[in-house]
């Protein structure tokens, strides 16, 4: 019995998932993701209480196995945000999610437990490497992970008047392109200033000498 339960459960999480990617909270039918998950309306209340609650429990899912199969690494941030551009890659259905999220769940109140709770964590691991000087202290660390993290998205959110400019770009260019964007986030400053590369006209050419 508590198999089958096991089994309905996540049935309806996984037609919820694709209901919500495609339609958000508010468009969102009950009665379309009991068909998809072959039950009914009256188990979606039972497991999950509401729909709101059910948006809630696919979101919970989705961020707990992200956050198990992409952990964040401090010593190697480009690294960690092209794993993360290849997770969204193959699971486009995230990033739709994310902005429903983002665009439905605007009190603090509605938060996602278990994504605060990585949030924090992430937030943690890259104060404690900027103290070691193991990471550039140039940005606070809540705005180099959400740089990091936005970055990983970035191919994800493409307005459509760019889409073709951008469409003959491979899998391969468009993550050297985010891992690249976030190895600049992280230059040592210091290290430019030495060597002149910030330097106003450091790429101009020389004058000549006629």
């Amino acid at each position: 019995m508590k198999r089958d339960a096991q089994a309905t459960q996540r049935r309806l999480l996984e037609a919820a998932a694709e209901e919500f990617s495609e339609y958000g909270i508010a468009g969102a039918r009950v009665d379309r993701i009991a068909a998809a998950a072959q039950s009914n309306k009256a188990q979606i209340y039972h497991y999950f209480g509401s729909k709101e609650r059910l948006f809630d429990a696919v979101m919970d899912a989705i961020v707990s196995s992200t956050a198990s199969a992409v952990p964040i690494d401090v010593g190697d941030l480009p690294g960690y945000a092209g794993r993360l551009f290849d997770r969204y890659e193959d699971s486009p259905q995230i990033a739709r999610l994310a902005t429903w999220y983002r665009l439905e769940r605007t009190v603090a109140a509605d938060q996602i437990e278990v994504l605060a709770d990585t949030i924090h964590d992430e937030l943690e691991q890259i104060r404690q490497a900027q103290v070691a000087g193991t990471l550039p202290a140039r940005y606070r660390p809540a705005d180099l992970l959400n740089l990091v993290l936005h970055l990983s998205f970035l191919w994800a959110f493409v307005f459509p008047e760019l889409q073709g400019h951008l469409k003959r770009n491979s899998r391969d260019h468009r993550r050297r392109v985010l891992t690249d964007a976030v190895s600049a986030l992280l230059r040592d400053e210091d290290a430019d200033s030495a060597d002149g590369t910030d330097q106003a006209g450091a790429d101009e050419p020389a004058p000549s000498s006629h």
